[in-house]
């Protein structure tokens, strides 16, 4: 992030993105598709993200695909995240680790989105495996989606942090895992850009967070400079946007998706300078 800047470029191969592209809506489709997409990051974006359910519904091939992508975009040096949104008991999260974590797993990335819905503490298991391998993860709190709201802001019953909402419960939990790090840590949050509504119902603070954030709603959902800058205020060079079809709608021209990528980079950039600048003064 350092060097390229705040934006991870989606890879997520639309049935209609890929038919709009002219190409076909399989497998061999998404891999194409998504490599022309990381062409267009590398060296332009930190990072990329890949949504799994667009390999997955073609089955064995569709993960064959997602396989050669995580390894091409490794190869380049570019930060991959895989949009998996994964959770469970402690026996499925052994099994997450080994798909995505250790060392030769077959969909190794440097990080995975998780789901905290059986508890953020659930969790656990699986963020020390993803540390112990040098791996990071990124849990829902604030999501992007307005039906998210309800859950995400309603008030805890029991526990640590009752009386507080559900979000600001995840939030506390995953910053406990940052609080001893030197820098940013590896345990992050997804944190959507078009929350602003509802972020201060929800308790959670951003700028207070030391652990990478992950925003979603730039572009495609829309999210704009503006709404970066109302809940990211005050965040200090730890938010990634995620933008994906914006970029996407571009291709499949390498030049014209490449125009597009420097283009947003330097959208998103100053968005989230003014966002430092403004908390700073407002301190």
């Amino acid at each position: 992030m350092a060097k390229y800047g705040p934006l991870c470029v989606g890879i997520d191969p639309h049935r209609k993105l890929l038919t709009d592209w002219g190409y076909n809506v399989d497998a061999e489709g998404a891999e194409l598709f998504s490599m022309r997409m990381l062409q267009a990051a590398n060296g332009r974006a930190a990072a990329v993200k890949f949504q799994t359910p667009m390999f997955e519904r073609y089955g064995a091939k569709g993960f064959e695909a997602l396989e050669r992508v995580l390894y091409a975009a490794r190869q380049m040096g570019v930060i991959t995240i895989v949009d998996c949104l994964r959770g469970g008991l402690s026996t499925t999260i052994s099994a997450i680790a080994d798909a995505y974590f250790k060392p030769g797993a077959p969909l190794l990335a440097d990080a995975i989105t998780l789901l905290p819905y059986y508890g953020a503490r659930s969790l656990n298991g699986l963020i020390t495996e993803a540390l112990e391998n040098g791996r990071g993860v990124f849990i829902a709190s604030l999501t992007s989606n307005p039906e998210g709201m309800s859950l995400q802001t309603a008030l805890r019953q029991s526990g640590d942090y009752k009386g507080r909402t559900v979000a600001y419960g995840i939030a506390s939990t995953a910053q406990k895992h940052n609080v001893d790090i030197e820098g940013m840590g590896s345990v992050g949050l997804i944190i959507g850009a078009t929350i602003g509504q509802w972020m201060q119902d929800s308790g959670v603070d951003p700028s207070k967070f030391t652990g990478p954030i992950l925003s979603p709603g730039y572009g495609w959902q829309g999210a704009e400079a503006k709404d970066l800058k109302t809940v990211f205020r005050g965040t200090r060079g730890n938010v990634l946007v995620t933008v994906s079809r914006f970029i996407a709608s571009h291709g499949p021209d390498i030049a014209a998706l490449s125009q597009a990528t420097e283009s947003i980079a330097l959208d998103v950039r100053q968005a989230l300078m003014e966002a430092t600048v403004e908390g700073s003064e407002n301190q």
